[in-house]
């Protein structure tokens, strides 16, 4: 092939062209993106049931849908929360699920068909895909009038705005956040109303059927068809202070507005609230398809923004609070940066070991295989991200390895032998080392196959580091069988390289550097068993010392943000939660290095990083804060300050500032769930645990499902008292929820908007237990008596405040009760988790029967990490060890690159060591690709020595004088591949620096191995076990 490619110009111009433009086009083309999109395996469903208990939820509602889910076989893990009126289900989908459109259609069935099973009075099952996705804008419309917020104004004009965002070309969703629900409120007296005879569902019934919204036919005749339609439907609010109301007691008329307040306003307590900037607010989040350059919609989206600015009212700011383009591009910047410096790095040692020539056409390999893989890219769909991007800076001195062999191959071909041809020592040397060139090609693939089929979060978020370093090894292989020969033979032949000429045209040598070199050899090898021994010593360090390494899953991201969450007391209401974070925000914006804090209360921010889990909903005493830093700010000590001082300022709320991550998200990074059938036993566990967890050394705070009751007004009622008062349980529940919460009765419309009509009692009576206490109740009459009585409440009975359950947790159908642990950032929580289980062995924790534990949080996620890229490790250390085998047509010839590779294995953890690096997931990966890096130097030498009849025959010198001749071309990829780490090496956010330092550290070591250790043991086996035609044993 690289004949072809020799002989024919053009056709290599050609060829050099395709690769170019095809590159160039698919990398402008490319999406960006910040981080890896995972597979969305997560789905909620949510199901309201007014005023049920937390155990009837559980029994009616929860476990009616958990059966029905459990009858899918592709779900992994099913969680639920059973709450006061509120049902939530988790969807876990198996890691092994790539396509989850079909599984969610048969979930959705599944729960379709179990909503006959629920009770009257719940909601229709809401089910939710969760996307591990921060949106790609967030801005919000905030109010900057000094009078009391208009919603009604404020949420037109962002479901306006929402509107523009969503007319974007590759807008996948727009969501509202912190727009509460306009209604139009009739507040009653209920003693008047009851001395009217009326109850609030009654009159809500009344107001309901004067709105004649619903059809009335049509007139047909042979001539024409005219609709029919009653008019005077509720249309504004003196519509309905003139309606006329029947009254139950003496049939008499009433005027609505007499006996009721009529108002429009917003939902009463509102669901959510959003302050940006300190003021009220709604935000519009939005998200972009996967598939969309985000820079390009960007502009689309910021040009539609600044049109709609222009025609915005006074009082009403708009303010952009996240922009992820921007963090995309920064991110872009810095791993393309790191790109194209370890690209001149290496080109500037090729330049170095091999001369201008050499380094001219393996600098060649380098932009020519990157462009290939960008467009392999393209192909396969892979967008440009940090951990794609990464895989090329990992695979750079990779990519021209090969070049670097077949260039220096060439060379010695045409100096070696006088007088042969350009073109015969090209197809010469390809036919030489192609099948070396294969094996080791092949062993390094085989490496990063693992990576690149890991499945499960965490495979998907550093799989395309695989995906990359593949396609970039595959084609410099290519390149390197056809174009690089070709281009060696082609610059040779015009202009040969002199005899004795400077050392930037031929390479660096230095005569006594060569020399010394030459002795160390000789020695080595005249006492081969001494140098295996000496060799051995570092390796065996690094194994010894590896488990004292420090265990970490994913380090922290060195964003200019952070997010913080603010919990109160269950009790506490939405107003109260609103005024603690406003004092919150004025503490945090104190600190100097701070912007802004955002706040969102009454659920979860929108999301603005992958992996920051959005978990709450209907929670009023919750709030979630993202702050942001000024610019070259670093978190980590400002997030420890900024927990000290909200925890001494706020004790009675649980505040948790965190620090972003990679990685797979968790809720909390300690975390140990209990299992068992018993709540009051589950609790006593649990604080057992949780006393223990408290006490461990840098735990800042703890939480438990089941440590917080929820005080409940119970209504003991006096069921004598209510049958003679003509009154039942039921009937009495109605009358209290329709009076303090209020009942639907009709709608207005206004434009596109349906408001709807809410009656209800007034807030001073539905906010005072002396008044709840004496509210009237309507009886239907009894036997003796068949008119209708107003009987008060307490005729029949009495409240009081009582504890109750505050959520019911369920784990695949097994009661459960989490006990979690928050650190301070900085801390690794592996070692917080190792001394917290030794306090909980000392404490001599035992369970009940039937009751048991497992691990969740950082441990959980890790361990499953660990599995899904370990599943197929064995399998391809098979594959990686035939391919040695059937390449050298010995088994001993393959264990010795066998042992190779376990030696730098134990050199990469000892470097790890060395420089005090965990030993993270990203560790995990440098090592597992060094096992195929490691060895490609040691294939090299082992070839060439069964290749050379005097080194089979057992001859030092001879042997010597190998390694000597592919000495240059083995410390030139070396330096090369070590080179292209330096800029991860040196990444400031520390992700990298395991990974890099592992592989470099291994490599080096595998390197001295491949010129001393390997021709050694070659030379202990002896000729007759080593040469092509011994057997394989």
């Amino acid at each position: 092939m690289s004949s072809i490619f020799y002989k024919n110009v053009r056709l290599l111009i050609l060829t050099i062209l395709a690769i170019v433009v095809w590159g160039l086009s698919s990398f402008f083309s490319l999406p960006r993106m910040e981080d890896p999109e995972l597979t969305p395996r997560f789905a909620v469903i949510n199901t309201q049931f007014p005023g049920a208990t937390p155990e009837r939820v559980e029994t009616l509602v929860t476990d009616k849908l958990e059966q029905a889910l459990l009858e899918v076989e592709e779900i992994q893990n099913i969680d639920s929360t059973s709450q006061l009126g509120f049902s939530s289900i988790t969807i876990e989908l198996n890691d092994q699920i790539t396509d989850v459109d079909p599984v969610w259609s048969q979930i959705r069935d599944k729960v379709n068909d179990a909503v006959s099973q629920l009770p009257s009075g719940t909601s229709l099952p809401e089910f939710e895909e969760s996307k591990p996705k921060a949106n790609a804008l967030i801005v919000a419309l905030t109010w900057q009038l000094s009078i009391p917020p208009n919603y009604g104004i404020l949420s037109r004009w962002a479901q306006e705005l929402e509107d523009d965002l969503r007319s974007i070309e590759g807008t996948e969703k727009v969501e509202l956040f912190g727009n509460p629900t306009e209604e139009i409120r009739v507040e009653v007296d209920p003693q008047q109303l009851t001395h009217l005879g009326l109850t609030i569902q009654s009159l809500s019934q009344q107001i309901l059927e004067s709105d004649a919204k619903v059809a009335a036919g049509q007139l047909r005749s042979e001539q024409s068809n005219l609709l029919l339609e009653i008019e005077g439907e509720l249309d504004s609010l003196d519509r309905l202070n003139r309606l006329s109301i029947k009254s139950g007691a003496s049939s008499q008329v009433v005027r609505l507005g007499d006996i009721a307040r009529i108002s429009k306003g917003i939902e009463d307590p509102p669901r959510e609230v959003a302050m940006i900037k300190g003021k009220l607010a709604i935000a519009i989040a939005a998200f972009v398809e996967s598939d969309r350059r985000l820079d390009s919609w960007m502009t689309v989206a910021k040009a539609k923004l600044e049109r709609f600015e222009k025609n915005l009212p006074q009082g009403i700011g708009l303010h952009i609070i996240f922009n992820q383009s921007r963090y995309v591009q920064q991110q872009l910047d810095s791993v393309l940066s790191n790109l194209i410096m370890g690209a001149v790095l290496v080109f500037g040692i090729t330049f170095v070991i091999m001369g201008w020539k050499s380094s001219l056409i393996v600098g060649t390999s380098l932009p020519l295989s990157v462009l290939m893989v960008f467009g392999s890219m393209k192909v396969l769909g892979i967008p440009l991200h940090q951990i794609s991007v990464t895989g090329l800076i990992i695979a750079l001195g990779l990519l021209i390895d090969n070049a670097i062999i077949v260039v220096d191959e060439v060379q010695m071909a045409l100096k070696e032998e006088e007088g042969i041809s350009p073109l015969k020592a090209v197809a010469t040397t390809v036919h030489h080392i192609f099948i070396p060139l294969l094996a080791s090609t092949f062993t390094s693939v085989i490496a990063f196959l693992p990576i690149a089929t890991a499945s499960g979060g965490t495979g998907e978020f550093t799989g395309t580091i695989g995906v990359t370093v593949i396609l970039a090894l595959i084609s410099s292989f290519i390149l390197s069988v056809t174009v690089i020969p070709a281009l060696a033979g082609r610059l040779h032949h015009w202009q040969p390289t002199p005899t004795n000429g400077y050392w930037w045209q031929s390479g660096f040598t230095h005569s006594r550097l060569t020399s010394l070199y030459k002795w160390s050899l000789d020695r080595t090898f005249q006492r081969p068993l001494l140098a295996i021994a000496l060799i051995l010593i570092l390796p065996l360090w690094g194994f010894i010392g590896f488990p004292a390494l420090q265990q970490q899953f994913f380090p922290p991201t060195d964003r200019e943000q952070f997010h913080l969450t603010f919990e109160l007391p269950i009790s506490v209401s939405l107003p109260e939660t609103q005024s603690q974070v406003m004092q919150a925000r004025k503490l945090i914006l104190q600190h100097p290095e701070i912007q802004d804090v955002q706040w969102f209360i009454g659920k979860s921010a929108p999301s603005f990083y992958y992996n920051v889990l959005q978990n709450r909903e209907q929670s009023p005493n919750y709030a979630q804060g993202i702050v942001q830093l000024q610019k070259n700010v670093k978190s980590g000590a400002l997030i420890r300050t900024l927990q000290q001082e909200l925890d001494q300022a706020f004790p009675q709320a649980q505040i948790i500032v965190r620090q972003l991550e990679q990685g797979p998200p968790f809720d909390a990074p300690i975390e140990l769930r209990l299992y068992g059938s018993d709540l009051v036993q589950l609790q006593v566990l649990g604080d057992q645990v949780r006393a223990e967890l408290a006490k461990t050394p840098d735990i800042i705070h703890t939480r438990a499902t089941l440590s917080e009751s929820l005080p409940k007004l119970a209504v003991n009622l006096n069921e004598e008292k209510l049958r003679l008062a003509g009154l039942d349980k039921t009937a009495v529940a109605r009358q209290l929820d329709t009076s303090l919460e209020g009942t639907v009765g009709g709608s207005i419309l206004e434009g596109t908007e349906e408001l709807q009509v809410k009656v209800r009692t007034s807030d001073s009576q539905r906010g005072n237990l002396a008044e709840i206490s004496s509210l009237n109740l309507l009886s239907s009459g009894n036997s003796a008596q068949s008119s209708q009585t107003i009987v008060p409440l307490s005729a029949v009975g009495n409240v009081e405040i009582v504890p109750d359950i505050v959520t019911i947790a369920r784990r695949n159908g097994q009661r459960m009760n989490t006990i979690q642990g928050f650190i301070p950032a900085g801390v690794l929580p592996e070692q917080v988790l190792s001394e917290f289980e030794k306090r909980l062995e000392m404490s001599n924790f035992q369970l009940p029967y039937g009751y048991s534990w497992d691990f969740g949080g950082e441990q959980g996620e890790r361990q499953d990490a660990l599995s899904n890229l370990i599943a197929t490790l064995g399998v391809l250390a098979i594959v990686m060890v035939a391919s040695l085998v059937l390449t050298f047509n010995s088994f001993r010839m393959a264990s010795i690159i066998i042992l190779v590779a376990i030696l730098s294995l134990g050199l990469g953890l000892g470097s790890l060591a060395l420089f005090n690096y965990p030993f993270g997931f990203t560790a995990i990966l440098g090592i597992i690709g060094l096992l195929g890096i490691c060895v490609n130097d040691s294939i090299v030498i082992l070839d060439a020595l069964r290749h050379d009849t005097q080194a089979s025959l057992g001859s030092r010198r001879a042997t010597r004088n190998v390694v000597m001749r592919a000495t240059r071309h083995v410390v030139a990829t070396t330096l090369t591949t070590i080179i292209g780490f330096i800029p991860l090496l040196f990444d400031p956010s520390g992700f990298w620096p395991p990974l890099a330092i592992s592989i470099v550290g291994g490599l080096g070591g595998a390197t001295l191995m491949a010129l001393y250790f390997v021709p050694s043991v070659y030379l202990l086996f002896g000729r007759k076990n080593l040469t092509q035609s011994a057997k394989p044993w």
